[in-house]
């Protein structure tokens, strides 16, 4: 196969574009309009959720019908394969349930467990980053790099906080000091978006304990192509979730982070 991967990239990109079409169909729908599949203290997934992984797995299956699919509304073909597609339809789904315009699709293709591919697509602000490993990475067709600010005074992160009590207990005492110590903290609530904004400089860092791959493969690779840094360590107790610090030009020593 070439591994230029460019067809990849281009379906990977069209899948996104499709199902990001769909989301905006109703993004800006009441909450009642909305069927929610399932609701949990601190998370919602939507029957728009499964549509949305739908439509992506019919694009790039019709392409690649051999490859495995790895997402978060579903799972198909050998886990063991060469190829599978990585899949997270709607990143914040309760930002969208809610109306906060703050979400995104991602689409990651890994080649024997490494990312070779990804695309991010914010449907709101028409927004499309996308990366293949060996090429350069994109923002809406425009190059981009990681930020420059290498103190932690100056810098803006992103911290994401699974919500088990345990994960709370470790995570705060971190946030707390990173609140004294850096510019600015937020809790955006999407990876997937945050890490894009890593890999084009908006942001300084995303540090999260305890996430799972579909929400952080495509930006993993963009952060790293576009000059930075990704420590990414499978849970101890979790093998399908990780901890991941995605940093520009800041230092791991005034981040490092491990749940």
């Amino acid at each position: 196969m070439n591994h230029s991967y460019q067809t990849q990239l281009y379906t990977a990109r069209e899948a996104a574009l499709a199902a990001g079409e769909l989301l905006c169909e109703h993004a800006l729908h009441h909450q009642r309009e909305l069927i929610v599949d399932h609701r949990e203290a601190h998370d919602i997934k939507l029957e728009l959720d499964r549509r949305a992984q739908e439509l992506i797995e019919k694009k790039v299956k019709s392409v690649f019908p051999d490859f495995a699919i790895y997402g978060e509304e579903s799972s198909s073909g050998d886990p063991n394969a060469e190829y599978r597609w990585v899949i997270d339809p709607i990143d914040g789904t309760v930002n969208f349930f809610y109306g906060i315009p703050h979400f995104a699709i991602s689409i990651a293709l890994q080649r024997n467990k490494e990312t070779v591919v990804g695309v991010i697509y914010d449907p709101i602000r028409k927004e499309l980053w996308e990366a293949s490993r060996g090429g350069t990475v994109l923002l809406n067709k425009n190059p981009i790099v990681v930020s420059k600010r290498s103190l932690l005074s100056e810098a803006v992160l992103s911290i994401g906080m699974s919500k088990s009590a345990t994960t709370m207990e470790k995570t705060l005492p971190h946030f707390l000091e990173l609140l004294r110590s850096a510019h600015k903290c937020r809790m955006m609530g999407s990876a997937t978006l945050d890490i894009a904004y890593v890999a084009c400089g908006r942001l300084d860092a995303y540090i999260e304990g305890q996430i799972s791959l579909w929400d952080i493969a495509a930006g993993a690779l963009m952060v790293e192509m576009a000059g930075g840094t990704v420590d990414l360590k499978a849970h101890d107790e979790d093998p399908d979730k990780y901890s991941i610090l995605a940093i520009g030009s800041l230092t791991r020593k005034v981040l490092q982070y491990t749940d």
